[in-house]
């Protein structure tokens, strides 16, 4: 079986078991969705869950962001791990997008990137959930089960990126984004791995 036989035969497991798959962050718009993908870095998403309820009632635009004080982010952030680098990316990113974007989240992955504390990961997963544009950003989860599954050699997120790429339809990368994650976290998580998921058994 080729890559591309196996990757269908996969995307027909995934549809199977997690066919309307959700953004597991919760996130308003475009702007809480992106400080919720920083705060995500080394976290998981429950965590982040907990903690932006508690940052968002304070601050929910970039305008009221800035009116706290980067001591004042951090103190709310801390579950998070690494508060202080994120504190500071929330706030300067936040100014940023007041003075140079009218307060609005830019749509395009340059731009993003440029901000404090966005990487590639994040910029894709704010241009995919946000805007719906075309990307497919890859987490440890994808990255642990495209190597397992066989569908990529890549040592790096982006080697990975572009293996996948290559696999599936650029109309499907959102959604498989999605569909992976949830899989890896039900079926194939990183300690104490047995082939004994749907993909594994297929």
């Amino acid at each position: 079986m080729s890559k591309k036989e196996r990757a269908k035969e996969i995307q027909k497991i995934l549809e199977e078991h997690f066919p309307h798959p959700e953004i597991p962050l919760k996130h308003k718009d475009p702007y809480t969705l992106l400080i919720a993908v920083v705060l995500s870095a080394r976290s998981t998403d429950a965590k982040v869950n907990q903690i932006t309820p508690h940052l968002f009632a304070k601050a929910d635009t970039p305008e009221k962001m800035i009116k706290l004080s980067i001591d004042e982010i951090r103190q709310i952030i801390k579950p998070c791990g690494l508060s202080p680098t994120k504190a500071k990316a929330i706030w300067h990113l936040s100014k940023i997008l007041i003075e140079k974007y009218k307060s609005k989240v830019p749509k395009s992955f340059k731009a993003l990137e440029e901000l404090p504390g966005v990487g590639h990961k994040t910029a894709s997963v704010v241009m995919a959930q946000a805007f719906q544009h075309p990307a497919f950003p890859v987490d440890t989860h994808i990255q642990r089960c495209a190597k397992r599954w066989g569908l990529s050699r890549g040592r790096t997120a982006k080697e990975t990126e572009r293996d996948l790429k290559k696999l599936f339809k650029r109309k499907d990368w959102i959604k498989l984004h999605l569909q992976i994650i949830l899989f890896a976290r039900k079926f194939c998580p990183a300690r104490g791995h047995k082939p004994n998921c749907p993909v594994c058994l297929s």
